[in-house]
């Protein structure tokens, strides 16, 4: 495999991190390999991708067992063998933290999915999650939901890197980089340092595509008699997620164009990057890196499984192309409102918000009951 585009695109500007975190690759050196050799430099989790991690893989039977003898509830298990995980990891990437002066060499793990709505849990396990992993290059991750941005500014105020995750709208992402500004505001109020501090806006995009090509092909499916109707859903499909992205983008620039911003930077602030997620092409029909080509820019971020990882190293086209098509892609996002497409964008960002708290809830629940089936056989009669 060879590394010449995954090291190109960091050349542009853009940091690639992996989004998968188990002891297997920890322990067997692909982890360092990875950041050492294919220039990755960062690694994010989430619960469904802890659940495939643990749930029937013997690696941490003894640590299993350990919490078994200690006494620990399931929950407080799983706990142990995540924070183990995202320790070692941090100890893997602290040279890439060290080199970027903290820009890159971030671990991220998920506050419980089961407490999105609830601010003050949020910051609660927020500030309990950073001070029991206690690395400084832990990146705490807080979904942007209503009840998750006062949580996202509160731990940037406390000196937390957090990553900001299931953004899909663009005003949500807005959202997420003034509460961002808040948090920083508030510690130079009080004289603190802000250079330390870093943060992402994850912002979804195959999730995108596929709802809306969904909604698509039911219109065709049920049948256009017009050939220039055709045309029109035929020439959405795919094209959504992208453009989304290349808008927030724009809204980025002018965010740190403002006044605010640059007091902040004066301080030694680091911007907020754009973190592209859900970046693994979900229809064979697409290209299998179009979600990394297509974004390629300077202060962003793609998040890629190992899948696309080898996929974009092996025949990823590099070039700056975020800020290409921008026109096109407000063009685009209009035609929605057409009549003939008739799709309500805003209605699709909140049923996927919804549906992405879901898919994390499930997957931890279900990380839950497979830990306590586990419980249960290593378990002395």
């Amino acid at each position: 495999m060879t590394t010449n585009q995954l090291l190109e695109i960091k050349g542009l500007g853009q940091s690639i991190w992996m989004d998968n975190l188990s002891r297997d690759i920890v322990q067997s050196g692909e982890l360092k390999d990875l950041v050492e050799n294919k220039g990755i430099c960062g690694i994010t989790s989430n619960p469904a991708i802890f659940e495939k991690a643990i749930a029937g893989n013997a690696i941490y039977d003894a640590d299993i067992e350990s919490g078994i003898r200690a006494g620990l509830p399931t929950y407080k298990i799983y706990e142990s063998l995540a924070f183990a995980d995202i320790r070692n990891a941090c100890d893997i990437l602290r040279p890439v933290y060290d080199a970027t002066k903290g820009l890159d060499g971030y671990v991220s793990i998920e506050v419980p999915p089961t407490i999105a709505h609830d601010t003050e849990a949020t910051i609660k396990e927020a500030r309990r999650y950073y001070k029991e992993v206690a690395k400084e290059n832990l990146m705490i991750k807080i979904p942007g939901t209503e009840a998750g941005l006062p949580a996202v500014e509160q731990a940037i105020y406390e000196g937390i890197s957090v990553n900001v995750t299931l953004l899909f709208s663009v005003q949500s992402y807005i959202n997420t980089a003034w509460a961002y500004i808040r948090g920083l505001e508030r510690r130079v109020a009080e004289g603190k340092d802000i250079s330390k501090i870093a943060s992402v806006a994850s912002f979804f995009l195959s999730r995108i595509d596929t709802n809306i090509d969904g909604k698509i092909d039911a219109k065709l499916q049920k049948g256009v008699d017009d050939i220039t109707v055709e045309a029109k859903l035929k020439a959405v499909k795919g094209k959504v997620a992208i453009a989304n992205a290349k808008i927030a983008y724009q809204e980025y620039k002018k965010i740190i164009n403002e006044e605010r911003w640059k007091a902040l930077a004066a301080k030694g602030a680091q911007v907020q990057r754009l973190l592209w997620a859900s970046t693994s092409t979900k229809d064979p029909n697409y290209s299998d890196v179009m979600y990394v080509d297509e974004l390629i820019g300077p202060d962003t971020v793609n998040t890629l499984p190992p899948v696309t990882i080898d996929a974009c190293a092996d025949h990823c086209n590099v070039e700056n192309r975020v800020e290409t098509g921008v026109e096109e892609a407000y063009q685009l996002i209009e035609s929605l409102k057409d009549p003939d497409i008739n799709i309500d964008i805003n209605t699709v960002m909140d049923e996927l918000l919804s549906e992405g708290i879901d898919k994390f809830i499930k997957p931890f629940e279900s990380l839950m009951k497979s830990l306590e089936t586990k419980v249960r056989q290593l378990s002395p009669v």
